[in-house]
């Protein structure tokens, strides 16, 4: 057999092992291993890649992010959050729904994680939706949607590895993630006004400013929070890093003093929830890292030039980079597809003229749709396991949300100024 066959074997094995259900990290381990053998490639390189890959201070910021999101709950500013969301749109019919994507808008703007945003806003406002009259089912996609922007508002986990990755500005794309991220929010509360309003789903309460005030007054805590990230990063006060380890702080003093919902007995387990999770991502990046080596030993980057390239023009050649990103999003989760495809499309794209942090934010969002896109989705399995909902049960109900984020994410492509704007004139670059 030539090298070419035992290769697409090998694939075709990890591929199987995938839809099994094998954990990704051991999918793609797998695979490296196999393919590095074939090629007669060193596994020594495995070991020293693996410890290099992680070696980079930008990435501290991934586990301080995700301890935040887990103070945020613990502490009850999530909670306050979605109270004051709810106060501001209940006025409008689908207005607890509307209320749910804020909220998840509000919590990814102190968190930086999509699954953890759909997990604890969908926690919290499920229940509610369900019992102010809406199906159940499209309870659970609203969660499952609103926790897209996780990754795109900032702070973002995946901005993170992403200026890793391409060595960019970490600031930058927070920056440039700002605008493109409420616009993502803005059009998934529009989808679901529009649902609601066909199907009378939810009660309609009376605006009332005082009381907004009071809930705003209430959840003073979370808008300290996402303060201090975005003036800390857009005053180059601090980096990412240094406010991740800032708000980390603030939160845990906030949840232990102010609030009083985190006893200190209780905080070795939401250590312990962090760092399960840190446990899972930090691994994938490293692996990932080894296999985007591999592929350029093999040639990929060359092969995907030579197609992209041979498109024609610059929207061309855009639309196929974003038509590659939703595909790959459809069958593996936002870490390997940006650590995979991003040192492959992000030059091509560039070189076509496309500004490197436009781009970044074009390819993220994509990524982010993936979140809820069959069959993968991973939003929706997080929906369905904290609301007991079958995921096939999900999908339909999460369709009009689909439509609205790809809307907006083609706003996002063809419109730089929204991504750039904030980030010529703040004043980091």
């Amino acid at each position: 057999m030539s090298d070419g066959q035992l290769i697409l074997l090998v694939t075709l094995g990890v591929t199987f092992l995938f839809i099994i259900g094998v954990p990704v990290f051991l999918v793609i381990g797998f695979w490296i291993i196999g393919v590095s053998l074939i090629i007669d490639f060193t596994l020594f390189n495995l070991g020293s890649t693996l410890f290099e890959g992680l070696s980079f201070y930008g990435l501290l910021a991934l586990p301080l992010f995700i301890l935040t999101g887990d103070l945020i709950n613990a502490g009850g500013i999530a909670k306050r959050l979605a109270d004051f969301a709810y106060s501001v749109l209940g006025w409008l019919r689908g207005g607890l729904g509307m209320a749910t994507i804020g909220a998840c808008g509000l919590f990814a703007a102190i968190s930086g994680s999509n699954a953890g945003t759909t997990a604890t806003i969908g926690s919290i406002m499920h229940p509610e939706m369900v019992e102010n009259g809406y199906d159940k089912r499209f309870a659970a996609s609203t969660a499952a949607a609103g926790g897209t922007v996780g990754i795109i508002i900032p702070p973002s986990i995946i901005f993170i590895v992403y200026g890793f990755l391409m060595n960019l500005s970490i600031s930058d794309l927070f920056i440039g993630g700002m605008l493109p991220g409420i616009l993502m929010v803005v059009m998934m509360m529009l989808a679901c006004f529009l649902v609601a309003r066909r199907y009378k789903w939810g009660t309609v309460i009376r605006f009332n400013a005082v009381t907004s005030l009071r809930m705003g007054l209430r959840a003073y805590l979370g808008f300290v929070a996402i303060a201090l990230v975005l003036y800390g990063i857009y005053s180059g006060l601090f980096s990412p890093t240094e406010a991740a380890g800032i708000t980390v702080g603030f939160c845990l003093l906030a949840g232990v003093l102010v609030t009083r919902e985190i006893r200190l007995r209780k905080l070795p387990d939401i250590l312990m929830r962090s760092g399960q999770i840190t446990g899972i991502l930090a691994p994938l990046i490293a692996v990932s890292v080894v296999m985007q080596q591999v592929l350029s030993l093999l040639g990929a980057a060359e092969v995907l030039n030579a197609f992209l390239g041979g498109l024609g023009g610059y929207y061309t050649v855009l639309l196929a980079c974003m038509a590659l990103v939703l595909i790959a999003g459809m069958v593996l989760e936002s870490l390997p597809v940006t650590i995979i495809l991003a040192p492959i499309l992000a030059p091509i794209a560039v070189s076509m003229g496309v500004d490197p942090i436009h781009f970044a934010v074009i390819f993220l969002v994509g990524a982010a749709i993936g979140f809820i896109t069959p069959p993968f989705g991973l939003n929706l399995y997080v929906a369905s396991s904290i609301t007991g909902i079958p995921y096939f049960r999900l999908v339909r109900f999460v369709l009009p949300y689909l439509a609205a984020l790809m809307f907006a994410w083609l706003v996002i492509a063809f419109w730089p100024a929204l991504t750039m704007t904030l980030v010529q004139y703040s004043g980091v670059r």
